[in-house]
C-alpha cells in the first residue's frame, strides 16, 4: 500500500491563533511524523492587546504540558471567573456571566426551577447569590477551585485575561522547541493545482515558493486563504451582530484588578475592559452604521478608568463566518469574525484543531470527512452566534438608534423557540456539544429580564418553605466559602506575579 499520510503542515499567519495551532500540532504529531512551518505574516493593524478565553483553555494547557503559573508570569495575564455585563437591559442594570453552577438539585428538578417559582410568590433573591464564581468575582476573591466535590470551593471553574503579544510569543517558544518552523515572508500569491482547485504553493516577495499536503488558514477576518485564493464564499451576520469595528487602547491600573472582564454597553454599541496585571485593556466595539470611528473614539478615551499608554488602534471586522471551513486541502481556523463580546475567538481554534485531529487526513482528503467537519464546525458557529445574538436582542433600551433596531430585529429560528421555551417553562434547551452551557444561557436569561412564566411542576412536590430554607443555607454557605479566599491581587502575588515592566 502506497504511504498517503500528511508529510507537510503549511500554517499561514502568526499571532496568538496562529502560534495555538501550531503549538497543539507540534505536540501532537511528532517530528518525525510531519514537518510543521508557520509562515508568519506581517500583521496589516497591531491587532488586539488582550486575548480572553473561557474555562476550555485548562485543555490546552493539559495537552501541551504547559505550567499554569509560568504561562500566566511570562504574559501578565489575570484569572477570569466571569465577565459582568452593564446597561445591557436598560442603563443601570447589571449582571454576572459565571464560570460555574448555579445552586445545587433538590430532588431531581434543576435548581433555577425552585428559585422561579419563589421569585413568583415576590422573593427578590437573585441567581447570582448562588454562584460562587459570581460571589467570588463581586468581592474581588479568587483561588483555584478545591477537589473536595461537597465543598462549595470547588463547585466553579476559571479561564484567562492574556496579554495577546506575549501569548503569541509564549506559544511561539513552545511551538519553535518542538519542531515548528517559523518562516518570516510576505505572502503574494497563493498557486491552485489546475486539477482540482487544491493549493499547490505558497509564493514570497523575495520570488520563493513553498509546498506543503495540508495548508492551514489562520489569518482570521482576512481569509487569505480560504477566502481569497479559493473563494469559498463567507456568510453575513450583521443583521443581528451589529458591531463590525473597535477601537482599543492599553490604560494604566489602579488598586484591585477584577477577577473578571467588563462589557458595558453604550449607544453605539459596547466597551470592553480586560484586566491584565500591568495595564488594563479598554475597548469600544461599535457600529460603523451609527458612529464615525473618531466619535466611538473620543468615547473610549473620555471614559478610560486610568491614564493612556499609547495611541488608539482601530480594528474592522465583518460579523459572519466562511461557508466552507475545510475545502480540498486547506483548513481555516477561528474564521471570520464573531462578535469579540464573549471572548470565543481562541476558543474556536482550540476546538477547530481539535476537531481537525480527530479527522485528521492523508493526501487523498476524502470529502466526507471535509463534509463533517464543516457541519460540525458550522453548528459550533451557528449556536455560538445565537448566544451572542441573545445579548442584544433581551433589551429594553430605545434610547439610541442601534437599541431601537435591536430590540426589534428578526432572531434565527434557533434562538427564537429558545427563547419562546424558556419564557413559557423555564426550561433550557441545548443542542449536542454546544458550548455555552446551561448555566451561561441561564446567566443572560435572568440577566436581562426574560422572566418565566411557568416552571417545572414537581418543584411542587417539596413544601415552599422548606424550598427557601434549603436556598437561604445554599447562599450562606457560599458567602462564608468565598469569604476565606484570598483576593485577586493576593493570589496572584503569592503564586504567578509577573515582572515588572516599564510604561510611557
Amino acid at each position: 500500500m502506497s504511504d498517503n499520510r500528511i508529510r507537510s503542515i503549511a500554517i499561514v499567519g502568526g499571532g496568538a491563533a496562529g502560534w495555538l495551532a501550531a503549538a497543539a500540532l507540534a505536540r501532537v504529531l511528532k517530528r518525525s511524523y510531519c514537518e510543521i512551518r508557520l509562515i508568519d505574516l506581517p500583521a496589516p493593524d497591531p491587532g488586539e492587546i488582550s486575548e480572553a478565553t473561557n474555562p476550555a483553555f485548562h485543555r490546552l494547557n493539559k495537552l501541551l504540558g504547559i505550567n499554569e503559573r509560568d504561562l500566566m508570569r511570562k504574559t501578565q495575564a489575570t484569572f477570569k471567573l466571569g465577565g459582568e455585563f452593564r446597561d445591557w437591559y436598560r442603563p443601570g442594570d447589571r449582571y454576572f456571566h459565571t464560570f460555574g453552577t448555579f445552586g445545587a438539585r433538590l430532588e431531581t428538578v434543576p435548581f433555577h426551577h425552585y428559585l422561579i417559582m419563589l421569585r413568583q410568590q415576590g422573593d427578590a433573591t437573585s441567581i447570582e447569590d448562588f454562584s460562587t464564581a459570581t460571589v467570588a468575582a463581586k468581592l474581588g476573591r479568587f483561588a483555584c477551585p478545591v477537589t473536595d466535590q461537597s465543598s462549595v470551593l470547588s463547585l466553579y471553574s476559571y479561564a484567562y485575561h492574556f496579554h495577546a503579544g506575549l501569548l503569541a510569543s509564549y506559544l511561539s517558544e513552545y511551538a519553535q522547541a518542538h519542531g515548528v518552523v517559523r518562516v518570516a515572508r510576505e505572502l503574494v500569491d497563493v498557486q491552485l493545482r489546475g486539477e482540482d482547485g487544491f493549493i499547490a504553493a505558497l509564493q514570497f516577495d523575495d520570488g520563493t515558493h513553498l509546498n506543503a499536503d495540508l495548508y492551514i488558514d489562520c489569518t482570521g477576518a482576512r481569509g487569505l486563504l480560504m477566502e481569497k485564493a479559493l473563494s469559498t464564499g463567507f456568510e453575513h451576520w450583521a443583521q443581528w451582530l451589529p458591531c463590525d469595528r473597535a477601537v482599543a487602547i492599553p490604560c494604566a491600573g489602579a488598586g484591585e484588578y477584577p477577577p473578571y472582564s467588563q462589557s458595558i454597553a453604550r449607544d453605539s454599541g459596547w466597551q470592553w475592559r480586560i484586566p491584565l496585571q500591568h495595564c488594563v485593556d479598554c475597548g469600544n466595539a461599535y457600529c460603523s452604521r451609527f458612529v464615525s470611528d473618531d466619535e466611538a473614539t473620543g468615547t473610549l478615551l473620555a471614559e478610560l478608568p486610568g491614564r493612556a499608554l499609547a495611541e488608539p488602534r482601530v480594528l474592522r471586522f465583518t460579523p459572519g463566518r466562511p461557508k466552507k471551513f475545510w475545502a480540498g486541502n486547506c483548513v481555516t481556523l477561528a474564521g471570520g469574525a464573531m462578535e469579540p463580546l464573549e471572548a470565543t475567538r481562541l476558543h474556536l481554534v482550540q476546538t477547530g484543531i481539535t476537531r481537525l485531529l480527530t479527522m485528521f487526513p492523508d493526501r487523498r482528503f476524502n470529502p466526507a470527512d471535509t463534509d463533517e467537519y464543516n457541519r460540525l464546525t458550522i453548528a459550533e458557529y451557528e449556536r455560538i452566534r445565537d448566544f451572542l445574538i441573545l445579548h442584544y436582542a433581551a433589551t429594553a433600551r430605545e434610547d439610541s438608534p442601534l437599541w431601537k433596531y435591536c430590540r426589534n430585529m428578526e432572531l434565527p429560528d434557533t434562538l427564537r423557540n429558545k427563547i419562546e421555551l424558556f419564557r413559557s417553562s423555564g426550561r433550557v434547551s441545548l443542542f449536542d456539544d454546544e458550548h455555552f452551557g446551561e448555566e451561561s444561557w441561564l446567566s443572560v436569561f435572568f440577566g436581562q429580564n426574560i422572566a418565566p412564566q411557568s416552571y417545572d411542576p414537581l418543584v411542587d412536590v417539596l413544601d415552599t418553605e422548606e424550598v427557601r430554607a434549603a436556598l437561604s443555607r445554599m447562599s450562606s454557605m457560599i458567602r462564608a466559602g468565598v469569604e476565606t479566599l484570598p483576593t485577586h491581587r493576593q493570589f496572584i502575588a503569592e503564586h504567578c506575579r509577573a515582572s515588572p515592566v516599564s510604561t510611557p
